[in-house]
């Protein structure tokens, strides 16, 4: 079945609902039948579809429906020639629809640094173009099609699609109801585009101000309150059709170290995790969470091994699996990922997930070696096709959940109907206003005044835009507040100001009324301290905003107001900017603790401050 999707037209090919229910003949036919119905536990109709969809298949069919494989390009079949050969360099293979073809992969990835995300309408027509190569192989299957949309600091799909606040926002409004409007609107604009699993909502406890690849993708330091917005949005997700992904099992919110470039050691009690790591993962298994990912760490009270969690069957099979019950899908975290790579070989690693209790094994750095290396180990005994069989049938079966042997693909009418909508995007600015935590307001330096502030100039950093459609920061500020009346400029000052460049901020302020300045992971060391002081220096009201982590204000005591945006996507920055200019009051209350800078183990904002106006 040829894809037939352009990026130039916008044509989305739509392989025909017989010729979807032809995939497998009567055992397709009767699961298609059964899938609507299937929504906890296991529908014994749709059971036995999917156990004689098994019987069917090839020892290498089934290798390949355990794997989650990124591929490079806009199209399934004609993606750009950088592309192709960074597809050829990486897979062996040129295209989306060759992978298919070599591996039979069941799940696909999409990266927009890998170029699958441009716009809607081209992602509609890449997910069609892959369900059509899938559904043109012998006993064909649909695939299931994944991403990270977490909103927020971590987002594959950006703007015209809503962007929405990330975890610790939605935190610091505290608003379930938000949470489960987050999820219920990402969810339908991914089924829109063709997207059925999300890697989304993370479920770490953020306990620790240091941790370099969670903290604002948490929810916040309460494992109450952090397991509360977790099953609201995961309703919220599963309700619109998309799978959600609770991660990263078994706790990721306590380590100073990034699991992609080191192996993070979690010393946490067994009566600690439970107290604080598992409750949101026990919350997600109540709320019926259709995958749980895993996390690349050592937890020693739980498996003293010296495995990450990934690997380790006392903690999949033994603790997920057994003691907290979960019979869903569990996906590894990424397997290129250095902290699963640093005990044993990539030809080790997929073998040794499956055997620990994983079934999706998620973007290995050579799909070839991990495909084979699964294959090899069944065809030498070390893998029963039993233990297969297993994983296999979870996918079959949120594959069914999911509806994709109903009707696998997308059309032009629903992404227009769905994605970016008015509707949608007021939502988020709605959300994104009840975020807004206001930290300090000394003298009330805010709201500010359009009579007496009205020249505003706008500096600080300018990091990428998370999803590589919003920004800059600086710019967005200062636009925002324009359109609210103020005289705004921008200058872009970075994360490391020289001397140079604090100097012609300074300057630049001697002509203005009042100054915003976007901060970024401040650190004692951070010459953005020197921006900030030099500027308060100059008498004109200084308003810093952080963009990224609220623990920013404790490295800058002479700021007399501060805001905490916990990212710096449009929709959290044009809600910060309607707080500073009074239109909105702020909500937000503090998700985490801000310790203070001299003294780590003191508290200098507690969980729920909050000011207001």
């Amino acid at each position: 079945m040829p894809d037939t999707s352009t990026a130039s037209t916008g044509n989305t090919a739509r392989p025909s609902r017989r010729t979807v229910l032809a995939v497998a003949a009567g055992a397709t036919a009767s699961l298609t039948a059964a899938a609507p119905g299937y929504a906890a536990g296991h529908d014994d109709r749709t059971d036995r579809s999917v156990r004689a969809l098994l019987s069917r298949m090839t020892l290498e069919e089934k290798v390949g429906q355990l794997f989650v494989a990124r591929v490079y390009g806009h199209s399934a079949t004609a993606p750009d020639q950088a592309d192709i050969d960074a597809n050829l360099a990486e897979i062996g293979v040129r295209t989306a629809a060759e992978l298919i073809a070599k591996y039979r992969v069941g799940g696909i990835i999409y990266f927009a640094w890998a170029h699958n995300t441009r716009d809607p309408h081209q992602i509609a027509d890449l997910s069609n173009g892959i369900q059509a190569a899938s559904l043109a192989q012998p006993r064909g299957l649909p695939v299931l099609i994944s991403t990270d949309q977490e909103h927020g600091i971590v987002c594959r799909v950006g703007a015209p699609a809503t962007l929405l606040p990330g975890a610790m926002a939605v935190g610091a409004g505290g608003s379930r109801a938000d949470a489960r409007t987050l999820g219920r609107i990402s969810g339908a604009e991914l089924r829109a585009i063709g997207i059925r699993q999300d890697y989304s909502p993370v479920a770490d406890v953020n306990v620790n101000p240091a941790n370099p690849v969670i903290g604002v993708r948490s929810f916040g330091a309460d494992p109450d309150a952090v397991a509360g917005l977790v099953t609201a949005e995961v309703q919220g997700y599963q309700r619109a059709g998309v799978a959600a992904t609770a991660k990263h099992f078994p706790g990721h919110g306590d380590t100073a170290v990034d699991s992609h470039f080191g192996f993070p050691v979690i010393t946490h009690s067994r009566e600690l995790w439970e107290r604080l790591d598992a409750v949101p993962f026990r919350a997600a298994i109540r709320a019926g969470i259709d995958s749980i990912m895993t996390a690349h760490i050592m937890v020693p009270a739980l498996d003293d091994s010296g495995d990450p969690a990934t690997l380790s069957h006392p903690i999949l099979t033994g603790i997920l699996r057994g003691e907290l019950g979960y019979d869903g899908v569990v996906v590894t975290d990424a397997l290129g990922m250095e902290g699963v790579r640093t005990k044993y070989g990539d030809d080790r690693v997929p073998v040794l997930a499956l055997k620990a209790g994983a079934d999706q094994l998620l973007d290995p750095p050579s799909l070839d070696v991990a495909w084979h290396a699964v294959l090899n180990a069944v065809r030498g005994g070390e893998l029963t096709e039993a233990r297969l069989d297993e994983s296999v049938l979870r996918v079959l079966r949120l594959k069914a959940k999911l509806g994709l042997f109903e009707d696998p693909c997308v059309d032009r009418a629903g992404v227009d109907r769905t994605v970016g909508t008015a509707r949608h995007l007021a939502e988020a600015d709605r959300i994104a206003e009840r975020t807004t935590t206001l930290l300090v307001n000394e003298g009330r330096v805010l709201p500010l005044s359009r009579r007496r502030h009205n020249r505003v100039l706008v500096v600080g950093a300018d990091p990428a835009s998370p999803s590589g459609t919003t920004g800059p920061p600086t710019g967005v500020l200062a636009h925002a507040l324009t359109e609210l009346g103020f005289t705004a400029t921008a200058l872009s000052t970075g994360t490391a100001p020289s001397a140079a460049v604090i100097d012609r901020a300074v300057t630049a302020a001697a002509d203005v009324d009042a100054v915003v300045v976007g901060t970024y992971n401040v650190t004692a060391a951070s010459s953005q301290r020197a921006l900030v002081e030099q500027l308060a220096a100059t008498g004109r009201p200084v308003v810093v905003v952080s963009v990224r982590n609220p623990y920013d204000i404790a490295q800058l005591p002479s700021v007399r107001a501060c805001l905490a945006t916990y990212s710096w996507t449009d929709v959290e920055l044009r809600a910060a900017a309607r707080v500073m200019a009074g239109r909105v009051a702020p909500r937000g209350r503090l998700p985490v603790p801000v310790p203070r800078a001299d003294d780590p183990a003191q508290v200098l904002y507690p969980t729920g401050h909050g000011l207001t106006y």
